[in-house]
């Protein structure tokens, strides 16, 4: 298969998925376990900090709208209004995303939960491990669907796997947010 001026070659490609995708987990996963010294960055006050959950709530479900926007866009065949939707879709992921791994930080950690031990074990944290399972397989899935959209030509992506992998990451796109969103909920009635 000839490969397009400008374009990368599908094993580029896939390689690239497979860096970025371990750079973007190691990232959280390094400002979730409080690896990242709070002196790294500049001081902020403790409004800022504890108003950031609020903020990503308001991201999720404005990312949530866009998901939906973007799949009901495909499914009509307005493939601008798609990609229009799940780029902003992607933005407002990598604000949450930087906002949620820039508290993480600064705090030194994930904030315990405060509420009764039997909300804990059995709601809190099964929704937490959900949650945080299908946000780390989400990554891998949104770079593959984002880089075959930025490098294959828009009259054959069709024919490659992101209609298939954009269908499977947008669901369980929308599942992790509404999972976060109830994370967030949980950890407010315990506190």
């Amino acid at each position: 298969m000839a490969i397009p001026s400008g374009r990368l070659h599908p094993a580029h490609r896939d390689l690239l998925t497979g860096v970025i995708s371990v750079l973007a987990l190691a990232i959280v996963v390094t400002a979730a376990s409080g690896r990242v010294p709070a002196s790294f960055f500049p001081a902020t006050q403790g409004w800022v900090i504890s108003g950031i959950p609020y903020v990503n709530v308001v991201i999720s479900v404005l990312a949530i709208g866009t998901i939906v926007t973007g799949w009901r866009a495909i499914r009509a065949g307005q493939i601008r209004r798609h990609r229009s939707a799940m780029i902003a879709a992607t933005a407002l992921f990598g604000i949450f995303l930087t906002l949620y791994c820039y508290r993480l930080a600064v705090l030194g950690g994930h904030v315990p939960f405060d509420g009764p031990s039997v909300l804990y074990r059995y709601v809190y944290l099964p929704l937490l491990g959900v949650h945080v399972l299908l946000a780390i397989v989400c990554v891998p899935l949104l770079i593959d669907a984002l880089a075959h959209a930025a490098t294959v030509p828009t009259t054959a992506l069709a024919e490659t796997r992101h209609p298939t992998v954009g269908r499977v990451a947008a669901a369980l796109w929308i599942i992790s947010y509404v999972l976060g969103i109830c994370v967030f909920v949980l950890l407010r009635l315990g506190s």
